[in-house]
């Protein structure tokens, strides 16, 4: 008995020490000096497994116990803030133009890249500790289309200065962003990885359900984001295509060199009867002067009808910069007098103007009374009338079709499958599909009931009573709208001295569409060029 006792308390104590020499053990574990993991375990409420080491799915496996990656967090949440508050500035930007931040373009494609960028930053930080190689496979496209619309914006001087200073560094940052994803992404991998084997003993390759979830709804918005980085890009391409299309006149830089306007001028000065004959000043309604409202012009020049003619596109129009915001009737037809006496254009001037360009006209007219020797309205807009393209609808609509205009679908859909030309995309039917001029349409919209509104109604009271005045009104648009016929009545007597007004039967609002409308247009035209030459006083050629 007491050889077996002693021998068994000799086990006993061998056992004792043996525990004591696993450095694995229970007692070991609780004497040993505390190290980074050893205080994560004590902070946790769950116990380590025999071994020492914690459970894959214990939330202390995380990468976050990594400083380098707590401090890529919080740079990448700080780059989110720096791209909220610059997308803030861009949005209002649209709507009124802070000093030196002005566009020359619409101003939709930085605020689109803008737009990327945050969501780009947003999938980063919600799906941070959840990496994955499509993620990076996804963003990694993202990041090569960015860099090839970086280059193209470069490389095309016409798209460098219409997009500035200010488009070049919201491209320039969403590629930084981009890149910057896909590192933070490799290096969460690695953390998550590194602390992995730390903590479990092994890297873990397999997936919770919650992690699986994250990342295919982070995969399914990064193809979005493809989807949307390859549309900016066609259409880029398209936009750097149609900078190619030559164009007559020039570009002149007006309201202190902040953005050009162009101006085009056919024909010669001459004189007759020792008068000089007066210069025909076109002025467009919705669509640039380019399409087939100049053709209609050249027509009445060639068939020495008028001996001479100039016409302009309003900013955002055709090959005219977009101007700042906000814009009103009245600054346009600012930049039309500096634009033309930049060029050395004088009087004597007939204006002859179409839809809501006849504002412009009138605000002109009214500034030149000694230069303005006849005034033609084609179908005008009556300022009591401007309230109908001011309305808030059409505001936001135009807000709208300009924020997705970047995309480029409708552009892109034509130059594939209807084989739209780079005449239809700058000045022809599809001008309108622009961002320059869908913002040239908002910002009309946003200051026609105020600014351009009051502008107009000051000139109606300056304008000189003796300016020989014609009138051309679309029958289609009086039989429609009586309220509109009732004001074009009501423009007629703008000044004393009415040469004509002619309703055009079965002419639309662009009454230069019609055989008809062509004929009268060009008689009555005739007509107020005969009777402007005799208020022009004689000068010396």
């Amino acid at each position: 008995m007491w050889g077996s006792k002693k021998d068994g308390q000799q086990n006993g104590d061998d056992t004792h020490a043996l525990q004591d020499d696993r450095p694995s053990s229970r007692r070991s574990y609780d004497r040993q000096e505390p190290d980074e993991r050893t205080r994560l375990l004590a902070q946790n409420p769950r116990r380590p497994t025999s071994d020492g080491y914690l459970d894959p799915d214990d939330p202390a496996v995380s990468p976050y116990n990594l400083w380098s990656i707590r401090f890529l967090r919080y740079l990448t949440v700080l780059f989110l803030m720096i791209s909220f508050v610059w997308w803030v500035l861009l949005l209002v930007s649209i709507f009124v133009s802070p000093p030196g931040m002005h566009s020359r373009g619409s101003g939709f494609f930085n605020f689109a890249y803008t737009c990327l960028t945050i969501g780009n930053l947003l999938i980063a930080v919600i799906f941070f500790v959840a990496p994955a190689r499509a993620m990076r496979i996804t963003t990694t496209i993202i990041a090569v289309l960015l860099l090839i619309d970086m280059i193209i914006i470069l490389a095309v001087p016409r798209l460098r200065v219409e997009e500035g200073w200010v488009g070049i560094a919201s491209v320039v940052w969403a590629t930084f962003i981009a890149i910057w994803c896909i590192i933070t992404d490799r290096v969460v991998a690695w953390g998550k990885r590194e602390e992995e084997e730390r903590l479990t003993g092994r890297p873990e390759n397999r997936r919770t359900l919650k992690e699986w979830l994250a990342v295919l709804v982070a995969t399914i918005f990064t193809s979005i984001f493809i989807i949307i980085a390859l549309l900016m890009t066609s259409t880029l391409g398209i936009r750097a295509r149609d900078a190619t299309l030559g164009m007559y006149g020039e570009r002149i830089y007006v309201d202190g060199d902040k953005y050009e306007v162009h101006l085009a001028c056919v024909g010669n000065i001459s004189y007759t009867g020792g008068k000089k004959d007066a210069t025909i000043i076109l002025e467009s309604g919705e669509t640039p002067s380019e399409y087939d409202f100049e053709h209609w012009a050249y027509a009445s020049y060639q068939n020495g009808t008028i001996s001479r003619y100039c016409y302009w596109d309003r900013p955002g129009y055709a090959w005219s910069d977009n101007a700042p915001s906000p814009h009103s009737a009245g600054m346009s037809a600012d930049a039309l007098s500096e634009a033309l006496a930049k060029s050395g254009e004088e009087g004597p001037w007939i204006l002859v103007s179409a839809g809501i360009g006849s504002i412009t006209s009138r605000i002109f007219s009214s500034r030149h009374l000694k230069q303005v020797t006849g005034i033609m309205l084609i179908d005008p807009m009556h300022e009591d009338l401007l309230h109908r393209i001011a309305s808030p609808g059409r505001g936001f609509s135009l807000w709208a079709w300009g924020i997705i205009s970047p995309l480029g679908i409708e552009r892109l859909g034509g130059a594939l499958f209807k084989g739209r030309t780079r005449e239809d995309r700058v000045y022809g039917r599809n001008a309108y599909q622009g961002g320059k001029f869908i913002k040239a349409q908002l910002q009309e919209n946003l200051v026609a009931d105020s600014l351009s509104k009051n502008e107009v109604v000051s000139a109606r009271n300056i304008q000189s009573s003796n300016t020989p005045l014609v009138i051309i009104s679309s029958a289609i648009k009086c039989r429609t709208d009586s309220e509109w016929e009732t004001k074009q009545k009501d423009l007629t007597t703008l000044t004393d001295n009415l040469v004509s007004w002619d309703v055009v039967n079965k002419a639309p609002h662009q009454v230069w569409q019609t055989f008809e409308g062509r004929t009268v247009m060009e008689k009555r035209l005739g007509e107020l060029v005969r009777a402007a030459s005799k208020m022009d006083k004689p000068m010396e050629p």
